[in-house]
């Protein structure tokens, strides 16, 4: 891609002069007419070719954004001034090409930032927290979800279910939230408080975290079997759909087996998804392994769907962990089951939307919680390759244009179970509904935390008068995965036919 210089004039300068025969000098203006010259100045539009060359290929909205239509240009100059009059191209991004009621699609500067997190590798201290509202007031509070192990935070005495509502001495509220929390700052100190009749307060305790590079958090953070009555309910608790966890996912499910497990709680209550494969091998685990039963289909834009055929739109249930990222390609233990309980939240979404809507034709989902995020679209890492058709594939990494290291993924689909059903964007509403309680989180994979209590009693009937009224509803207005909207995604497992396209400057 072209660089372009564009021209300054220089349109005169002032002269000072003095009169030899006074004493005091006298100032003259004099404007010098200068001939016009070019004086270069470039203007890199390498990022914004790469921007708008992908969208108007891929974007699933791409027929619904003017700038981005196929005839918008009728020459590669009138191509190459729309970029060079949009110099910075996170503007050119949002205000040109993306369109207004995309909630989903995300970039980085560095794509390397984007293969780290959809491998479950960040930045973090590894606290994972909720934030919510004091009261009917503009003040912030942040409770403690769960502490990655491994990390920072795992190391100091902070523990799920306690409180903060201040960093580094200042209250959060609504305006400072975002610059505190996740502003540049390694290190913060959390200003703990408590709650004490329905009152949260401050207390005198401090703690002090900081975020290490490449964490890496095991997506399976609890597995249990529970015991109550003739039931033996199999808990299993996970929080990314990690490609490369398949075959610990199928060593879960083996172990349920061996002990007899005759139902499954599945917890995503803090899953916001991840990769379309590992999504589909959770789902087998689960109903079965009929390779011939349809669980998703991807839509795309129009100019995609006319070229692709069933192989690049149709995912079917699997009976194998695969042979990717580290996977032994070995045979699913599946349960077979005919009914699953699964606890979702307002912190669930996309893949772990995908496999309660996949399974929901084959078997009968109880969806025990809130109401999820609604993420039915899916998405694909670009970068700056033209050849590969600007897809990511870690085996061309040598191929991306050096000048342009951006990632974008951007939204390229919609999502659909084998009965039709996509409407979804507004989330999907529980069966039972029943919000986390600040004041009771409970400790995960223990019987008595109230959403696995609620479940287990769907289950078996037992515990009918068990109060489950909730004093302090966890109504999140962010959170430390929320915040990043890399962290809701639905990561698409079919392979794009780049071949068919081309990826050139417009002519």
């Amino acid at each position: 891609m072209k660089k372009f210089f564009l021209s300054l004039l220089c349109l005169g300068f002032v002269v000072l002069s003095c009169n030899k025969n006074d004493d005091d000098p006298i100032l003259e203006e004099e404007v010098i007419e200068v001939p016009e010259e070019e004086v270069p100045v470039v203007v890199d539009i390498e990022v914004q070719n790469f921007f708008w060359q992908t969208l108007n290929l891929y974007y699933f909205w791409q027929g619904d954004v003017p700038d981005l239509a196929d005839d918008r240009f009728d020459t590669q100059a009138g191509y190459e001034e729309f970029l060079s009059a949009n110099p910075e191209p996170v503007d050119f991004l949002e205000n040109k090409l993306l369109f207004s009621e995309d909630r989903f699609t995300f970039y980085s500067d560095d794509y390397t930032d984007l293969v780290n997190s959809s491998a479950g590798v960040s930045k973090s201290n590894g606290l994972q927290f909720g934030l919510s509202l004091i009261g009917d007031t503009d003040d912030v509070f942040g409770y403690v979800e769960y502490i990655i192990k491994g990390s920072d935070a795992s190391n100091k005495d902070i523990k799920r279910g306690e409180v903060f509502t201040g960093v580094n001495g200042t209250n959060l509220n609504r305006t400072n939230y975002i610059d505190l929390l996740f502003g540049d700052n390694d290190t913060y100190t959390l200003n703990m408080a408590e709650i004490v009749d329905n009152t949260i307060s401050p207390i005198n305790k401090e703690v002090t975290l900081t975020k290490q590079e490449g964490l890496q958090e095991d997506p399976i953070f609890v597995t249990e079997v529970i015991i109550s009555g003739d039931r033996k309910i199999g808990y299993f608790m996970y929080n990314q759909f990690v490609s490369g966890s398949e075959d610990d996912m199928n060593a879960v499910f083996a172990d349920f087996i061996s002990q007899g497990v005759t139902d499954l709680v599945l917890d995503l209550r803090y899953n916001l998804g991840g990769r379309g494969s590992t999504a589909t091998i959770l789902a087998s685990l689960i109903k079965g392994t009929s390779t011939s039963d349809l669980l998703f289909r991807t839509i795309y834009n129009a100019k995609l769907q006319a070229e692709f055929d069933s192989s690049s739109t149709d995912n079917y249930f699997v009976s194998t962990t695969g042979a990717f990222d580290g996977n032994s390609n070995a045979a699913l233990n599946t349960l077979n089951l005919s009914q699953v309980y699964i606890i979702a939240t307002s912190s669930s979404a996309s893949a772990s939307e995908l496999v309660m809507v996949g399974l929901e034709p084959y078997i009968n989902v109880v969806h025990i919680g809130s109401t999820t995020v609604g993420k039915n679209q899916g998405s694909v890492l670009f970068v700056d390759d033209p050849e590969g058709g600007n897809v990511y594939d870690e085996t061309r990494v040598n191929n991306i244009n050096p000048n342009v290291q951006w990632g974008l993924q951007p939204i390229i689909s919609r999502v659909e179970n084998s009965a039709g059903f996509s409407d979804y964007a507004d989330g999907l509403i529980p069966d039972i509904e029943l919000d986390e309680d600040i004041t009771n989180l409970g400790v995960l994979g223990d019987a008595n935390e109230p959403l696995l209590a609620r479940a287990i009693q769907e289950i078996t009937g037992i515990g009918a008068k068990r109060n489950f009224d909730v004093i302090i509803p966890a109504r999140v207005i962010s959170s430390s995965k929320l915040h990043d909207p890399r962290n809701a995604t639905l990561l698409l497992n079919n392979s794009v036919p780049t071949s068919k396209f081309s990826l050139t400057q417009k002519k």
